[in-house]
């Protein structure tokens, strides 16, 4: 096939086996239920109430069971061809002859469900109805076994509401009382949990008539069998939390400020996120219902043989291109961890080990404990062993000096003894037989102090107390309201500007226009030209249009695309939302498989296996013509707040860039674009256009743009995309620091770098802070006037081109 077929055509080739379709196929919804199942979380199992027994009679109650919350709302949603939920996996169980449920109980919901979705209540919104006393006897009457359905949906743009009584975090009145009829006329009660994120669970933690809880999450099209599946004990759960669960809403530290201002949010906490936090203060500890790392299974584990070792490690923190090494470097404070897994039990199942690291305190401080590693088991059959590896490097956890108390913008490795607990989460771990001990204190890396705070006056340390921070009188931005805006001259000749309405074009050749003399984008690809020589050919007014996106759709893709310079045979480059999955335009008859949501996919611990869903997305990418895949999301879960947060991996920066790395990995492998998102700091959604996050230089490397760092060194991916958010009074889109410096300077991305669509900050100052493409359009009118002011070079302007086009050589 020629080099760009696929982009000019369209043709929609079938990649499925005898000429069948990928997209929405068995093997993708088969791979779908696998992730959902491997990520689902067991809370609470009192007295073995699950595996249910075979042929158990069930209770159902709750409208979720038919109003299932696939995913989220906003950029992950995603035009499925059905979505199953947890009456549809028992539907199947009972079929199979595993169970049988009260139908009138389950018709009754499903009753409350269609009225509600008649005066349009949305998917995940329906409040529960009114128990008629008579249902709720006959219910009992059948069974003394009851399931509690719990759904929660929450979207991009805005943020969610943690009010007793709102039906968000907490249960909503029309819930407790479901609860209560539930448990009072029931002797066996399980919860199954179709969340996005962090909710309430005081309910059921101690409530000893609750004696099962499964965390189902948004487990996509498939998530409702998948529970079932776990429910009967085809599977046994192996999912773990990577988020902290406490209490109440307001335990998070992030919860102090987070809704001070529609304008400004201030990261007080600074580097205590999560876990971080919850372990380092006993008072915050107390508040932990389950820990990070937390998950139950229907077997038992022995974990033996456990030693460490020095050893070569590549590390995570490499010297980038600007310090002359390019590419990983060998670490020289590797250490391998080795233990044994024996499965003690009678089922099978899979473990996750987890290794913690502990830092003196130091001048600087650091949290209690640091995941520096984790690995799962293979499925483990009852007493069966397996020896499992975790390697790390000391140097990759070194502390950031904002402040200069050791070294100015150094990672510090501080003097003092260093120790290492392994476990089965953060709470559950033994410290063990390894001292390390750095005589004094050592850099690491030197780095240079870069989008600092202007606005944020303190801080958390380590002991509880909070420190001043230098603040002055800069303040934020200009905001972009489009009113400037400069139409590019439509004077200009054809060869300067896009054509906006799509072309026909009947032959391969046809795509480069002959009446254009010189290079053409295929001339650079197959050899006979250079791509600086192709830019240095192109008049400003083409450089302003490529670096502009193509709000016009040519495909399925609802969110456009760039390029489309014929006369250049440059292509038009399609881009589709994520993560849950591709996100095609609605009303076309067009569907794709609905992925569980990032959340759960963190709490699958492996992998391995999201490089598995990566290679099967970029399938579904390329089957529909789509290039460029927007995700994965990498953002921290810094609050149970974020209504983004089921988009997001985990509240760990370790784990977030390492699943955000194998997605990547399993994208690109097969020529299809990766970007990863929002860059960075983007941890709330309401007023996302204009929030300025007020960030210490330490918390930002050390937890917000870690994820970022792990991503771009392990995997490369083509593309990152820039946050709508404000960070430290300027926008990320247009901040040079950001982008020049610690992106391409010290990490040595060498990709494209785009914006979210519709941002708020200007094109011009966008370019010459090294962000290439502003979309869904751009202004280029305003770039042909930076070039003529001077507040914009024709350098700058080739360099964001030539970023453009490097992509496009990368596609098939």
């Amino acid at each position: 096939m020629k080099k760009w077929t696929r982009l000019k055509y369209h043709p929609n080739t079938t990649l499925g086996p005898n000429g069948t379709r990928i997209t929405s196929s068995t093997t993708h919804a088969d791979l779908a239920r696998r992730l959902a199942r491997e990520g689902m979380v067991l809370l609470k199992n009192d007295d073995n109430a699950l595996p249910l027994t075979d042929g158990v009679k069930l209770a159902v109650f709750g409208t979720n069971q038919f109003d299932y919350v696939k995913g989220g709302g906003g950029s992950a949603d995603v035009v499925a061809p059905y979505a199953h939920g947890l009456n549809d996996g028992l539907a199947e169980k009972e079929a199979a002859g595993q169970l049988s449920v009260f139908a009138p109980l389950s018709d009754f919901y499903r009753e409350s469900v269609q009225t509600q979705r008649a005066a349009n209540i949305e998917v995940g919104r329906t409040t529960q109805p009114a128990l008629d006393p008579a249902l709720i006897e006959a219910a009992a009457r059948f069974t003394d076994t009851a399931i509690i359905t719990i759904g929660r949906f929450s979207g991009e743009g805005n943020d969610r509401q943690l009010k007793p009584g709102d039906g968000d975090y907490y249960l909503a009145p029309e819930e407790d009382a479901m609860v209560a009829a539930a448990t009072v006329n029931f002797a066996h009660v399980i919860v199954v949990l179709n969340v996005g994120g962090v909710v309430d669970t005081n309910w059921f933690k101690d409530d000893p008539r609750i004696q099962a809880v499964l965390l189902a999450w948004q487990g996509g099209e498939e998530g409702g069998p998948a529970a079932a599946d776990l429910l009967v004990g085809d599977t046994t759960p192996s999912g773990k939390l990577p988020d902290t669960f406490a209490g109440r809403d307001d335990a998070y530290p992030g919860a102090a400020h987070f809704t001070d201002s529609l304008d400004y949010v201030d990261y007080t906490e600074d580097i205590f996120v999560g876990y971080r936090y919850f372990e380092t203060f006993a008072a915050a500890r107390k508040q932990v219902n389950y820990p990070f790392g937390f998950g139950l299974s229907y077997t038992h584990f022995a974990i033996s043989g456990v030693s460490v070792a020095p050893q070569a490690v590549t590390t995570v923190t490499t010297v980038s291109k600007a310090g002359g090494t390019d590419g990983q470097v060998e670490a020289s404070d590797g250490f391998q961890v080795t233990a044994t897994v024996l499965n003690t039990g009678d089922r099978a199942g899979k473990e996750t080990l987890q290794l913690y690291l502990s830092a003196p305190q130091g001048q600087l401080g650091k949290p209690a404990k640091e995941l520096v590693a984790f690995q799962k088991t293979r499925l483990l059959q009852p007493g069966e062993a397996q020896t499992v590896f975790l390697r790390f490097n000391l140097d990759d956890h070194a502390s950031f000096d904002d402040l200069g108390k050791i070294a100015k913008s150094a990672f510090v490795l501080e003097r003092g003894d260093y120790a290492l607990s392994l476990g089965t989460s953060v709470a559950d771990v033994e410290t063990l037989d390894w001292h390390h001990r750095e005589p004094a204190d050592r850099i690491v890396r030197q780095a240079a102090s870069l989008v600092t705070p202007h606005q944020l006056a303190k801080r958390l340390l380590a002991d509880g107390s909070y420190e001043a921070l230098p603040t002055d009188d800069v303040q934020k931005t200009a905001v972009n309201d489009g009113s400037a805006r400069v139409p590019l001259d439509a004077t200009l000749p054809l060869t300067q500007v896009r054509r906006l309405t799509p072309q026909p074009v009947d032959r391969p050749e046809d795509w480069n226009d002959p009446s254009v003399a010189g290079l053409n984008l295929l001339d650079v690809a197959e050899g006979r030209g250079s791509l600086a020589d192709l830019v240095g050919e192109m008049t400003n007014g083409e450089l302003a249009t490529l670096v502009s996106g193509i709000h016009v759709q040519q495909s399925v893709s609802n969110t456009g695309g760039f390029g489309g310079l014929p006369q250049h045979g440059i292509p038009e480059v399609m881009t589709a939302d994520g993560p849950g999955g591709i996100r095609v335009e609605r009303n076309i008859g067009q569907s794709a498989t609905a992925w569980p949501c990032e959340t759960l996919l963190a709490s699958t611990f492996e992998p391995a296996l999201l490089q598995e869903f990566g290679a099967a997305m970029a399938s579904e990418m390329k089957e529909n013509n789509l290039e460029v895949w927007l995700a994965p999301a990498l953002n921290i879960h810094r609050d149970p707040r974020c209504g983004r947060n089921f988009e997001y991996f985990s509240e760990d920066p370790l784990l977030n860039g390492l699943c955000g790395a194998a997605e990547i990995t399993g994208i690109q492998n097969q020529h299809i674009g990766a970007t990863i998102k929002h860059f960075a700091c983007n941890n709330k959604e309401e007023n996302r256009g204009e929030s300025d996050s007020r960030v210490s230089e330490r918390a930002l490397r050390e937890i917000y743009l870690r994820p970022f760092e792990i991503a771009v060194h392990l995997a490369q991916p083509w593309a990152v995309m820039t946050s709508y958010n404000m960070l430290n009074e300027n926008f990320n889109a247009q901040n040079g620091e950001m982008l020049n410096d610690v992106l391409r300077g010290e990490w040595g991305f060498d990709g494209l770098v785009m914006t979210d669509w519709w941002n708020r900050a200007f094109h011009a100052k966008e370019i010459a802070a090294g962000n290439d493409l502003k979309m869904p359009d751009g202004e280029a009118g305003n770039l042909i006037e930076a070039l003529a002011s001077g507040d914009l070079t024709r350098e700058q302007l080739e360099t964001a081109a030539r970023h453009v086009l490097e992509l496009m050589l990368k596609l098939d």
